[in-house]
């Protein structure tokens, strides 16, 4: 209890109810080539048409990326992804003479350019994310000194999308202000975004020139603001020009006369696409590398090459221990290599070098229909892969194996590029690479479950791998409630009393054969408390799946007796 000066009643709280929490096991993660979104920023995707509509459809430049990203949401629906851009990769403004600029994502944009203005280098508006799509946007603006009756873009008529003419709000003539209202309107100018030319994409009604204007929930109502915190296409820089008049924007309401500049049309022009070079697209990929500050389980390569395949295995499938990479081989190992497709997966296997239980490596690309193209694209399979893992997650327990005819299924195959025989998955399989084949009447199925691990040991299984993963995060979690206590018999048997419960549930639910957790003065030594430390050590034997079946059938004689034959067999 605590110390008291004086006489009085004091009372306290004890935690005991701490438990091993249940941790996240379905995260993906991808890095990859869009033509449109956010760049170098970790965006939460839910589903194929979130996937769409953050990161736009894809295109013969895109489509790999985009359909290895949509396969893994088949299965599940929680990937993180990153756009990797290319240096030269620029956004679209409407001032094509000034600086040429990437703004990869908002938090560039706050950092820079939301508080202050940079002159007419940039021009008023700029696209929302690098890439020669924002060439396809127009923006238009009214304020009281335009025409608001006849007030048309191209001959497509804008006054309908609002209720009325631009002016003066209650708000800045109450400030001694006048004509601080102007309206906005951005459209698909060139039809890309839409197929539609001059479809309207967003309307903002009666923003304010003034700073510190606000609307009727006391939001801001800064035009500034209000396209920064709502646009999904573009952003507002400058003002129109850096005349003297101009320098109204942006200035408080009190007793300002805003500047009206009528009716204004800005074609965004100059956006240009880079492809990402290998530097790019691992910078994308570091954005996964630190454990504290997201959460992913299965991250999944695309059709990258194999220094980023490699650089994903070493700097956060190994680094974190926490995640499993998923990795295919080239598609020129595969698509169109009739009978050379063991040779060159050996081949590439070799050249990756790479042994650890914490990457996984299929066999190859499938083939799939782009309905957005209407054609047909060749996509790696480690995004069904790291999928097929989800689907057991959901299905069962993500200890028990993700291939076979029980929930090894792959979605969306027309045909793979290569069907290997039993041979040639022989010669695979030796080598840490999982077949994925096609049965006559079993569809498309992962045909193993190996890591990249060459030392053979239990580890060499994903079911393994993944359940020492999920008892080494949700275990550690609960461990840290311990630091800052006492090493002491109370807090020794906390600790097994907090862990044996969790181990129990798992065996239960055949994820382990057995356990035993050791914490007490046999491991936590003088020595080891002096030096203020903590052991507690956890024995698992771990379930192992089934990757052979031997089948005897032994035909007897009408007379013999089964018990004299069963076992010599």
């Amino acid at each position: 209890m605590a110390f008291q000066i004086s006489p009085g009643v004091n009372y306290s709280e004890v935690d005991l109810t701490t438990v091993v929490p249940s941790v996240l096991t379905t995260a993906g993660a991808f890095a990859g080539t869009f033509k449109w979104g956010p760049a170098q920023k970790r965006i939460q995707v839910d589903s194929e048409i979130t996937l769409n509509n953050v990161f736009g459809e894809p295109d013969t430049n895109t489509a790999t990326s985009f359909f290895t990203a949509s396969s893994f949401l088949a299965y599940g629906n929680n990937l993180s992804v990153v756009r990797a851009v290319g240096i030269n990769s620029k956004n679209a403004r409407a001032n094509t003479s000034g600086t040429t600029l990437q703004i990869a994502n908002e938090d560039v944009f706050q950092a820079a350019y939301l508080t202050g203005t940079a002159g007419s280098s940039i021009g008023p508006v700029i696209a929302r994310y690098p890439g020669a799509l924002g060439n396809s946007l127009i923006v238009a603006t009214i304020d009281s000194g335009g025409t608001f009756a006849t007030w048309n873009v191209g001959g497509v008529a804008l006054s309908s999308y609002f209720n009325g003419a631009p002016g003066t709000s209650a708000q800045a003539a109450a400030a001694g202000a006048t004509n601080d209202e102007m309206h906005l309107i951005v459209y698909d100018g060139g039809g890309a975004f839409t197929g539609v030319k001059n479809q309207v994409l967003e309307v903002f009604p009666y923003l304010s020139k003034g700073l510190d204007a606000t609307d009727s929930l006391g939001n801001s109502n800064y035009y500034k603001n209000v396209i920064y915190n709502n646009s999904k296409y573009i952003y507002a820089v400058d003002v129109l020009t850096t005349a003297p008049e101009y320098a109204t924007f942006g200035k408080p309401l009190a007793n300002t006369n805003y500047y009206v500049s009528g009716s204004l049309n800005y074609q965004l022009q100059g956006g240009t696409d880079d492809v990402p070079s290998t530097a790019n697209t691992q910078s994308a990929y570091s954005l996964f590398a630190n454990a504290d500050e997201i959460n992913v389980s299965l991250v999944i390569t695309g059709d990258a090459p194999i220094s980023t395949q490699q650089y994903v295995i070493d700097n956060i499938a190994n680094s974190r221990k926490d995640c499993l990479a998923f990795i295919s081989p080239p598609s020129a190992n595969v698509i169109n290599q009739a009978g050379n497709e063991t040779t060159n997966i050996t081949a590439w296997n070799t050249a990756l070098a790479r042994s650890t239980s914490y990457a996984v490596a299929d066999s190859g690309w499938k083939y799939m229909f782009d309905k957005y193209n209407n054609t047909y694209r060749w996509i790696p399979l480690n995004g069904d892969i790291a999928g097929l893992c989800v689907y057991t997650d959901s299905v069962r327990d993500p200890w028990f194996s993700p291939a076979g005819f029980n929930r090894g299924n792959l979605k969306n195959v027309v045909k793979l590029a290569w069907n290997p025989t039993k041979t040639n998955r022989d010669t695979l399989y030796a080598q840490g690479v999982n077949p994925v084949g096609t049965f006559p009447g079993n569809g498309t199925v992962l045909y193993g479950d190996k890591t990249l691990q060459t030392k053979p040991s239990a580890f060499d299984r994903i079911n393994v791998r993944r359940l020492f993963i999920i008892l080494e995060k949700a275990i550690s979690q609960a461990a840290k409630y311990s630091l800052f206590e006492f090493n002491d018999e109370t807090t020794r048997a906390q600790f097994v009393g907090l862990v044996t419960p969790f181990l129990r549930d798992i065996q239960g639910r055949r994820g382990i054969y057995d356990y035993r957790v050791v914490c007490d003065t046999t491991n936590n030594t003088s020595q080891v408390i002096d030096s203020n430390q903590f052991v507690g050590d956890i024995y698992i034997k771990p379930a192992r799946s089934i990757n052979f079946i031997q089948l005897n059938f032994v035909a007897v004689r009408t007379g013999v007796d089964f018990t004299e034959v069963v076992g010599r067999f």
